[in-house]
């Protein structure tokens, strides 16, 4: 081990969290000087705050204007278990999974809400043959897996005609991928991803074929106040324009507006794709290079350009998982990656975060501290 030269670079910021995920590069605490704490959220400044956050979402993510966005708490959990509560029940359901969070909508729909859907789900690198999915029923499913690097290569198999909702858990795809809203009537992202925000908060944008079903449809299972809404069979307006359903924290309100105003300056949407495109594309190639580690994702067309979750191959490596956990820690005994280990019940390996507020020449000085790691752990076997 003492032959195995440290890599001469380091990440400036070691922060690859898949979520929380790292804070924009010009980020500073300066940046919530103008936060409202101590007023009401239902105060005129309040109100003010949570509307151009949900109006700049609107323009940053070019959602449709007769969609509705709307601030909810719980984070995407909240967003996304909202909607199952509120929407669920009136057709048929398919459910679709290819990682942890997939899966534990299954378990939400099947066991709590005991709807006997149809559940179709891939193993981890994989994803389900979307060809076969009934769009007369309503579909659940994740944009981007957050726990196995696999996402949906695009909209297409989604038809415009179909008569049940798609309900999409996007939360590490939005603002990192061009998600197509025509195809899309619930979507869900929560702030402490893509853009790095603070967490606790969850985004629910809301189609009018939703807003329809909300205002015809009532489930047969009673609803808690933090999941209601309507009232009295209307869709509840104040939601949409910045009267949130309970107390939001101001301070995370300033930090995410800090947020979506530092993605314009990168370029919008487009800027902030190509940030993540750039960022994934390094660890393709540093991949590509190396024959013992190999991206998560089976099919290039379902890979990640957030949550990139590799695994190695290596034929020495007898207990994957030691192995990998042995790596992680490594890395960060080097303070040159936090929290890079795989989720905790996806395969053994890596995950790191590429999302558009890591810089591209952290994820460069990384991958030869990856293969460092490597060459360490191999030689301690």
């Amino acid at each position: 081990m003492t032959d195995i030269v440290h890599p001469a670079t380091r990440p400036a910021n070691p922060r690859f969290s898949s979520g929380p995920c790292a804070k924009p590069p010009t980020w500073n605490l300066d940046v919530l000087r103008d936060a409202p704490l101590g007023r009401s959220h239902r105060a005129a400044v309040g109100k003010a705050k949570l509307k151009a956050a949900i109006e700049e979402t609107r323009e940053l993510l070019n959602i449709p204007t007769d969609y509705r966005i709307g601030i909810v708490p719980a984070s995407d959990t909240g967003a996304v278990e909202m909607a199952l509560w509120n929407l669920l029940g009136a057709r048929p359901v398919e459910m679709l999974a290819w990682e942890s969070f997939g899966a534990g909508w299954i378990t939400d729909v099947v066991k709590q809400l005991k709807i006997e859907a149809t559940v179709k789900t891939a193993d981890y690198g994989q994803i389900v043959d979307l060809s076969t999915v009934d769009l007369n029923n309503d579909v659940v499913f994740t944009w981007n897996g957050t726990t196995s690097g696999v996402r949906v290569p695009n909209g297409d198999w989604i038809a415009d005609d179909r008569a049940g909702l798609t309900i999409c858990d996007a939360t590490s795809a939005a603002f990192a991928m061009d998600l197509p809203w025509d195809k899309l009537d619930v979507t869900t992202y929560s702030w402490q991803k893509v853009l790095g925000g603070e967490a606790a908060h969850g985004m629910i944008i809301l189609s009018p074929r939703a807003v329809e079903r909300l205002e015809t449809y009532v489930p047969a299972w009673p609803l808690p106040k933090i999941f209601r809404l309507t009232k009295a069979g209307k869709l509840i307006d104040g939601i949409f324009t910045g009267a949130t359903i309970n107390t939001p924290s101001m301070l995370c309100v300033e930090d995410y507006l800090f947020a979506l105003s530092w993605a314009r300056s990168v370029g919008g949407l487009k800027g902030l794709i190509a940030r993540a495109n750039t960022n994934s594309a390094a660890i393709d190639s540093f991949c590509a290079a190396n024959d013992w580690i190999e991206n998560l994702a089976e099919d290039a067309a379902t890979q990640s350009n957030t949550s990139v979750c590799l695994k190695f191959t290596d034929a020495r490596i007898t207990d994957g998982a030691t192995f990998a956990k042995a790596v992680a820690k490594r890395l960060e005994g080097e303070g040159v990656a936090f929290d890079m280990g795989a989720y905790r019940d996806a395969p053994a390996g890596l995950r790191i975060w590429c999302g558009a507020t890591v810089e591209t020449s952290d994820v460069e000085a990384l991958l030869p501290w990856i293969k460092w790691a490597f060459e360490a752990e191999i030689a301690s076997l």
